[in-house]
């Protein structure tokens, strides 16, 4: 609803009686209208229709079923990164790869490490703003099958439920770089010993209410297995370069990674092609699974991604953005760490790159 829609209810509402000359203080104006944005609908029938007429969009558009009933405010909780201060930034490790390695022009990590049945799966975060969480757990899942032949799924309830304010809000949003280091400090249990607290997933319409934060137990849920035990850590917790080869060979090298972008009204309505923002307004931060990349016959180059909307959303739960242009912000959140062997028989070898800070 646009702010010249806003003032007409406004002034009908006035002349049926229902608020008083006093209600238009600006601040009262304001409440209003941020009320209002919220409770509009996320996906709508003319955002589909301006996307699918565009004729430089690169993708279309659906009146996608995942968030057929969703407001805007229930949207907005799922986008849960945080900015990362700048000077936190400034003081992360970075990593940058040789560049003379030679690349690939198309890469999916579910083909390079087909054993790896992690690399593939998509989950859903269900009512919480937990993306931070899932785009770490799931990279540091696949690493432990790609570096030491595990295939073992990791516990998102662990970092979510037990980071605490360290890494942020918990089901309220957090940072993504804290959730590395939770899991090199900390470790993370397995999926077996510590499940998602929100097995409902979105069955149900506009998946509401949003769920709190689960309580941090620290018990295995199988009587049998021991937290400690069960833990597994990340050697390490760096940002990847934002110049696309580094965030190539990051992948190519070690697996996939975690990337945050900022999220618009659009992105909601994706269904398949190359995603670029054309309409509609910032909304939040979201974490993803960066697992590839490639070139359509277009010539449009791309990043492919596994998200946590469940299969429902998007292109069986994948989609595809532009790649080479910072798209939404997204080659400037990438991070990552590499498995530990601590808790496993294995050592980690080197693999050749350096850290600058």
């Amino acid at each position: 609803m646009g702010f010249s829609t806003r003032v007409f209810l406004l002034t009908y509402l006035f002349l049926l009686g229902t608020i008083s000359p006093s209600f238009y203080s600006h601040q009262t104006l304001f409440q209003l209208e941020l009320c209002t944005d919220l409770e509009y609908q996320t996906v709508q029938d003319s955002i589909v229709k301006k996307i699918n007429e565009h004729p430089n969009a690169g993708w279309q558009a659906s009146m996608n079923p995942r968030f057929s009933n969703f407001t805007v405010g229930e949207f907005k909780r799922l986008l849960g990164v945080k900015p990362t201060p700048d000077r936190e930034l400034r003081q992360t490790p970075t990593i940058i790869h040789s560049p003379s390695l030679k690349l690939p022009d198309q890469f999916d990590a579910r083909t390079a490490w087909s054993q790896c049945s992690s690399i593939g799966r998509i989950l859903d975060q269900g009512h919480c703003g937990s993306c931070w969480a899932f785009g770490a757990v799931e990279s540091l899942s696949d690493r432990f099958c790609i570096h030491f032949g595990m295939n073992i799924s990791l516990s998102v309830n662990d970092l979510l439920a037990c980071c605490g304010f360290l890494c942020g809000g918990g089901c309220n949003g957090g940072y993504p770089i804290y959730a590395w280091r939770y899991l090199m400090h900390h470790g993370v249990v397995t999926e077996e010993c510590d499940p998602y607290f929100d097995d409902i997933g979105c069955s149900h319409p506009g998946c509401e209410p949003a769920y709190p934060t689960p309580k941090c137990v620290r018990k295995c849920v199988n009587g049998n297995q021991m937290w400690r035990a069960s833990k597994h850590y990340s050697l390490s917790a760096y940002r990847v370069d934002s110049n696309p080869h580094n965030i190539m060979a990051e992948v190519y090298k070690n697996g996939p990674v975690e990337v945050s972008f900022s999220v618009y009204e659009d992105f909601a309505h994706y269904k398949s092609g190359v995603y670029k923002h054309i309409i509609g307004a910032m909304l939040g931060g979201h974490a993803v699974k960066l697992i590839g990349w490639g070139t359509t016959d277009d010539g449009e180059d791309y990043w492919l991604m596994a998200n946590q909307w469940n299969r429902s959303w998007g292109d069986d739960g994948y989609f595809m953005i532009r790649r080479g242009t910072n798209e939404c912000g997204i080659e400037r959140g990438v991070v990552a760490g590499l498995p530990s062997s601590k808790n496993t028989a294995r050592e980690f070898a080197d693999d050749g790159a350096y850290l600058s800070v």
